[in-house]
């Protein structure tokens, strides 16, 4: 099953193009851009490579900083990081950094540019739970540094949140499977449906040899809403829609499990990324229309200007200052009632009282996620806060209530952009580096 749309997006460089854009960075001597990328990737020194057609060097320097150059030149937050910190973006000129990124990486693996070769294994045995941007980012850090390492995965296929939550015409799923491949070249082992928690649990993994665990197992479970009549058929959870999708593109389902049909008129309550995804998604299905709601305006809207503005182009309508109050249909969805709302000087929304509402077949909830709390009961005893967070130390960073687990990423600091979390699991490698070597010395 393909989806595609007649619009396309943020193409590809070619060389010609790469080089032209490449030239134009001012190769600062104070990098604002370094400072504004959560994980302080050398950018003006991988633009000045690719400036001088030493694309094999410019991933080098990529490579010191970032297990994931492809993907995070495609779905980062640019546009509030490296580019939005851009000296260029002054003049709304910034150097267009993920597009130079991902032309560097594509170009390494679509010409073989480099042999990688398997690592010694010889600096202690590493088990991963989940295989998303945090536990892949650990996952190729530990290797390259000499640690057998074993990511197990609760789906069929290692990827995540990127393989199963962002939808293909944002992230392609061969190049997330090309990143995979990469990593196993380095000697990382996948083992794929394996739910580690009530059955497989921590007690299990250490007894099994394994030296430090790292939790990486993101947020799963999607937060509600509570509404009058919202028990009705077609009330959808947005990565349910996506993660739908994606297993039918992978011939793993059959199209009838997509709950969302060609005439369909979609409501989808929220407005971060996983709701321009979700509706961009929809769009795709054939859906007659689709309209985000939020309940604050537009300026406060947590989502990508650019997917804001390709949501957009794409037909995707919006209503702001729309808090929704009830959903309206006997058995089955047929439309949201919304209060209209004011906003205030200080930014907060005020209700004016008024209400209106809005047709619809299907109602789509994205409003966030939080994590599945299965590693808390016997046999893992990892202490979670009061939203179900797991709490980690600063020394050594990373650690859990239990000694030699490790946790990192969405499942620890909330949901966050995919450069976010590999910046979290960079800092928890060193701290497993340093309770392994520890524990070496200590002979234990």
């Amino acid at each position: 099953m393909e989806l595609r749309h007649e619009l396309e997006f943020d193409k590809d460089y070619t060389m010609e193009e790469a080089f032209a854009e490449a030239k134009r960075c001012l190769n600062c001597a104070k990098p604002l851009c370094r400072t504004g990328c959560p994980i302080e990737n050398e950018i003006p020194r991988f633009i000045q490579a690719i400036a001088h057609g030493n694309f094999g060097l410019a991933n080098d320097i990529i490579a010191e900083r970032s297990s994931l150059p492809a993907v995070c030149g495609r779905v980062c937050a640019r546009e509030k990081q490296c580019e939005g910190a851009c000296i260029l973006n002054r003049a709304n000129k910034p150097i267009n950094i993920g597009k130079l990124e991902r032309f560097a990486a594509d170009f390494e693996s679509n010409n073989n540019l480099r042999k990688i070769k398997p690592n010694r294994k010889d600096q202690g045995k590493i088990a991963i739970i989940g295989s998303g941007p945090a536990g892949l980012t650990v996952a190729g850090d530990m290797a390259k540094l000499g640690y057998d390492v074993t990511v197990f995965e609760r789906q069929d296929e290692p990827g995540g949140i990127l393989l199963f939550g962002i939808p293909e015409f944002r992230l392609g799923k061969e190049i997330v499977r090309r990143e995979v491949k990469r990593l196993e070249t380095l000697g990382v082992t996948f083992e794929c449906n394996v739910t580690i928690g009530p059955d497989r649990n921590l007690d299990a993994l250490f007894e099994e040899g394994f030296d430090a665990i790292f939790i990486a197992t993101g947020t799963h479970v999607p937060m509600e809403i509570s509404l009058p009549g919202d028990d009705k058929a077609g009330m959808l959870q947005a990565m349910a829609l996506l993660t739908s999708v994606q297993l039918v593109q992978n011939g793993r389902a059959e199209e009838s499990l997509i709950p969302v049909y060609k005439g369909d008129k979609v409501l989808i309550i929220g407005a971060g990324n996983v709701a321009m995804d979700a509706a961009r998604t929809c769009v795709r299905l054939g859906a007659e229309s689709v309209t985000v709601t939020y309940r604050r305006g537009e300026e406060q809207m947590p989502a990508n200007p650019s997917e804001f503005e390709e949501a957009k182009e794409e037909g995707v309508h919006f209503e702001f200052l729309a808090a929704p109050k009830e959903v309206i249909g006997s058995d089955i969805v047929e439309g949201l009632t919304f209060i209209r709302q004011e906003l205030q000087e200080d930014g907060s929304v005020k209700s004016t009282g008024e209400d209106f509402t809005l047709p619809a077949d299907k109602i789509i909830v994205a409003i966030g996620h939080k994590p599945n709390t299965r590693l808390v009961g016997p046999g893992n005893g990892i202490e979670v806060n009061e939203s179900g967070y797991v709490v980690t130390r600063d020394m050594p960073y990373g650690m859990t209530s239990r000694q030699g687990v490790f946790a990192g990423g969405d499942v620890v600091h909330k949901p966050a952009t995919v450069v976010l979390a590999m910046r979290e699991a960079k800092k928890v490698v060193e701290g497993i580096v340093n309770y392994c070597e520890a524990k070496r010395f200590l002979g234990e």
